[in-house]
């Protein structure tokens, strides 16, 4: 029977290995040790945030920007943005949650309703301030905008906030389709803009050929002179 032989690692070759090891430690252990606590103060930091004042104030906020909503569909938008004396309005509510949810929405509501009281500039400041992953809702956002740039004469702004609206969420036809075309409309009769206008009424008919503007687009580049078959 053959003996078996073991095989003994190569202390030689293990040594500076180990030794440099031991050597970093030895060097950088308390910058380690400061830089893992510090990191784990932040943590925990972050989940106290979140659980003793985020939450409450998503919880707050919400209870909050009900009955302002309300007021805003019934077309009270000065109570709708400052509140009734017992319920808090929508500038209260960025005021005190603008970080929350609800306080971002209040942004949107807040830029509606000034732009229907003809407050333009704090129309753009609140919608500027909101955004959403809810496409439908920012794409009306957008569109909001423009309106309160063309109000105040920022031609060049309110025409990108138009396009933006328009392909914010192309798949909505609908809205999509009227977003697009007062983009269209507006670099042709507000920005004296042709060519980018009958830019944009080409790409309202060959995106939404089956919408009411998308047959519209056919009877304004024509009497622009660029329609073809």
């Amino acid at each position: 029977m053959a003996e078996t032989k073991t095989v003994r690692p190569n202390r030689t070759e293990e040594t500076p290995a180990i030794d440099r090891a031991g050597d970093f430690w030895s060097r950088y252990n308390k910058p380690i040790i400061i830089a893992a606590v510090a990191i784990i103060v932040l943590l925990l930091g972050w989940l106290a945030y979140k659980k003793f004042v985020q939450e409450p104030n998503e919880r707050k906020a919400s209870e909050a920007i009900f009955k302002s909503e309300e007021y805003y569909r019934m077309d009270s938008l000065n109570l709708a943005l400052n509140g009734d004396g017992m319920n808090q309005g929508f500038l209260r509510i960025i005021d005190r949650y603008g970080n929350t949810k609800a306080g971002n929405l209040a942004k949107f509501y807040a830029g509606a309703s000034f732009l229907q009281l003809g407050n333009f500039e704090q129309a753009e400041k609140h919608l500027k301030d909101f955004s959403t992953d809810a496409e439908q809702v920012q794409a009306r956002a957008y569109k909001l905008l423009g309106d309160a740039y063309a109000e105040q004469g920022k031609n060049d702004n309110a025409l990108s906030s138009y396009k933006k609206a328009a392909s914010e969420f192309e798949e909505d036809d609908q809205n999509a389709s009227e977003y697009l075309f007062m983009a269209a409309y507006f670099a042709e009769k507000v920005a004296n803009n042709k060519s980018e206008a009958i830019k944009l009424y080409r790409e309202l008919k060959e995106k939404y050929p089956r919408t009411e503007k998308g047959f519209e687009a056919e009877k304004y580049l024509a009497r622009l002179g660029e329609y073809k078959d």
